[in-house]
């Protein structure tokens, strides 16, 4: 029986730490949110105040001493105190000044970068992006997008060289939208949402593709990877047609995007100041294939709705007279109109001349 008391005194310990352990420092006044996006140190209470300007400086120089010298896990181990608590500190090493906080957690990525821990200097420099806006970003963004790249697409490392690591795709498209977000400017951006794109459509989620894409063309579309993006979204909705007996939304669709692509990049974007001139000769290379399958894409839209056209014309034309109000009155004219439109849909194919054939007899009808 006095057991009992002392199981309950321990689980309101246990209780209470944990609610110590989660409930947020106080905010100081003065504070702005970027300190708040570090998780803070402490056993009872975390902390999230900056460090001090002394301990900032010294933790960094004795980082970057060590990090020259070849030891790079202890390097690491200095830098990573950076990822807890802000710090806005400033060094000056060969004449250069360096924000100590930014620049900690920048070396941290690339540290854990060559360690094989991508997914953590993913982290690292996602948490710099955010803390420390006056940064390079240009230089953040660029690794960011190396890492998560890596991360789709390369065989991961195996943690410690033995332990298999397994991929994710939804924590892949969940990177990329981060960077997209991130990104202030079209030069990362648009790639971004290009990789979020075909990483959503391998792994079957269509829509959250069509938006990746949506967002090049309507945010970017100087952006020389809008002329991908909207040959990518003809395609998405051409493999959603199930065939003329079916619903045309998907054929519309389709179609409207392809006319478009052929509008607008009857000339391959020019090129990119941000492209090498072999990155565009290879891009010259294969938007020209894209443009000529668009050409096809195209044509095969029209036939398409040209045939679902032709077989509502002659359902109407058989069956009109059980379900059309005044269809004595209206006569041929419905199983007309869509015969007609079916034959301005696409004018060279096989279903045009069957509907051709059809008007011609419905006119000599309506004339005897």
């Amino acid at each position: 029986m006095k057991s009992f008391p002392l199981v309950l005194s321990l689980c309101f310990f246990i209780t209470c730490l944990s609610f110590l352990e989660s409930a947020p420092a106080p905010r100081k006044p003065g504070l702005s949110d970027k300190e708040y996006t570090f998780p803070g140190t402490g056993f009872f209470i975390k902390d999230r105040t900056p460090y001090s300007q002394e301990e900032a400086k010294r933790w960094f120089l004795q980082a970057h001493k060590l990090q020259k010298q070849g030891s790079l896990r202890k390097a690491l181990g200095l830098y990573e105190k950076f990822t807890k608590r802000r710090s806005d500190a400033m060094v000056s090493i060969q004449g250069k000044k360096i924000i100590v906080g930014a620049e900690s957690l920048y070396r941290a990525s690339i540290l854990r970068e060559k360690k094989g821990d991508w997914q953590k200097g993913f982290e690292h420099l996602r948490l710099l992006a955010k803390a420390y806006t006056a940064y390079d970003f240009e230089r953040v963004a660029e690794s960011l997008m190396r890492l998560a790249e890596r991360l789709a697409k390369d065989d991961l490392p195996r943690k410690w060289g033995v332990f298999p690591r397994f991929r994710s795709g939804s924590q892949d498209r969940v990177r990329l939208d981060e960077i997209a977000n991130l990104a202030r400017g079209p030069r990362f951006a648009p790639r971004a949402l290009m990789a979020l794109a075909e990483i959503a459509l391998k792994d079957d989620k269509e829509e959250e593709a069509v938006d990746a894409l949506e967002r090049i063309v309507n945010l970017y579309p100087e952006n020389y990877m809008s002329e991908k993006a909207y040959f990518m979204l003809a395609k998405v909705y051409e493999d959603r047609v199930s065939g003329p007996a079916y619903d045309q939304g998907s054929t519309l669709k389709a179609l409207n995007f392809y006319e478009d692509y052929l509008i607008l990049y009857a000339k391959p974007p020019a090129q990119s100041i941000h492209e090498s001139i072999k990155s565009y000769e290879a891009r010259v290379l294969v938007s020209k294939e894209r443009f000529n399958a668009a050409e096809d894409g195209r044509n095969q839209m029209r036939q398409t709705l040209a045939e679902s056209k032709l077989e509502v014309a002659q359902y109407i034309e058989k069956y009109g007279k059980y379900f059309l109000v005044r269809w004595r009155e209206l006569g041929n004219r419905p199983a007309l109109q869509f015969y007609n439109e079916a034959i301005n849909s696409a004018p060279e194919s096989d279903a045009a001349r069957v509907a051709e054939k059809k008007v011609a007899e419905l006119k000599a009808m309506n004339e005897k």
